[in-house]
């Protein structure tokens, strides 16, 4: 299956999430072929203005456009995913805290698609971190 995380660049549930037989879909990947391929007009970004405009799917026009140019990117990764995997209370240090308006509308758009979603705590201690790995373990094992 293929499973959306967020924050979308951990490292630590992509990790898992291939370990466990599933498709990760992250923004690392994603960013790679955005920034490697011929399409890209001037690295190193990796947002192009058609990204912004394909980002109104995602957000109206009244959210800025560092949001929708992230939803542009991210959208489609929510839109292919089967199920999905969240970690909250992340340190501002892990994942993709860049805007947290945009953390907080990936959040959403993940409930809203009725898909098998599980949420965990970031683990403050090594005992947490055994049962988040645990439960996310379970959670990828129960899919089809």
């Amino acid at each position: 299956m293929k499973v959306f995380i967020v924050p979308p660049n951990s490292l630590i549930l992509y990790d898992l999430v291939e370990r466990f037989g599933h498709q990760p879909l992250s923004v690392m990947g994603t960013l790679r072929e955005r920034v490697t391929g011929k399409e890209m007009e001037s690295p190193p970004l990796n947002v192009t203005p058609k990204d912004v405009t394909k980002g109104l799917k995602y957000a109206g026009i009244e959210v800025p456009s560092g949001v929708r140019g992230r939803l542009a990117v991210w959208g489609p990764m929510i839109d292919e995913a089967e199920a999905a995997i969240i970690m909250n209370d992340t340190p501002f240090t892990f994942g993709c805290v860049g805007c947290h308006r945009t953390n907080l509308m990936l959040m959403y758009l993940v409930r809203k698609k009725n898909i098998p979603v599980i949420e965990v705590e970031y683990p403050e201690d090594e005992e947490e971190a055994k049962i988040m790995v645990s439960k996310v373990k379970n959670f990828l094992e129960g899919l089809k």
